[in-house]
């Protein structure tokens, strides 16, 4: 399974068919929460089965899908192509590795539900940087940092284990030191905040 595929980020492996809509039933509030608007070019980090690359690619001019997990991908092709979205490309590969998957500089880099699990935050960060345009955006969403017993999805706890959670605080002190700075944060529904950092325009 994916999370012994070599790279593959702790405690980040998809949740079982459900809960996840569940969690999230409003993917495309969560992105208009941290900012992500019409016509941006747009890579999907860490994208896992696709709930929120569809609403992404919705509102992308184009978007780049990137996870470690190949199977992962194809799931998410199915998603867009079910709904008829042809604007996504889809590259498996580590997410350290970033500059060598994109193309071009993007507007914006979106990471839902994995920034808790990458041993150097710092490190993923300078790879997010390296593919931004001046003025560009990467937004984090992350698991607030409460014990996981209290985070609860159609009755039983979920989400990362309660030492793998990250504060704000800690999260901005993370992606801070690549030299993006913090634009701003906001809490999401039901467990989570948005965190959102700009690369500075000199």
């Amino acid at each position: 399974m994916a999370a012994n595929i070599p790279g593959f980020f702790q405690g980040t492996e998809m949740p079982t068919a459900g809960w996840w809509e569940a969690l999230w039933p409003d993917p495309a509030g969560v992105l208009a929460a941290v900012w992500v608007k019409p016509g941006m070019e747009v890579i999907d980090l860490c994208s896992g089965d696709g709930w929120f690359t569809l609403q992404l690619a919705k509102v992308a001019r184009h978007l780049i899908a990137i996870d470690i997990d190949p199977n992962l991908l194809e799931v998410a092709r199915h998603r867009l192509v079910e709904s008829g979205v042809t604007n996504c490309s889809f590259v498996a590969g580590d997410a350290y590795e970033l500059a060598k998957m994109v193309p071009r500089l993007v507007d914006f880099v979106f990471m839902a539900n994995a920034f808790h699990g990458v041993p150097d935050r710092p490190r993923l960060s300078r790879a997010v940087r390296g593919v931004l345009k001046p003025g560009g955006q990467f937004a984090i969403v992350n698991w607030h940092q409460r014990p996981r017993e209290e985070t609860m999805v159609l009755g039983e706890p979920r989400g990362p284990k309660t030492e793998l959670r990250l504060s704000p605080e800690q999260t901005i002190e993370a992606v801070e030191t690549s030299g993006l700075k913090l634009s701003h944060l906001v809490d999401l529904a039901l467990y989570h905040y948005g965190a959102v950092f700009e690369q500075p325009h000199t």
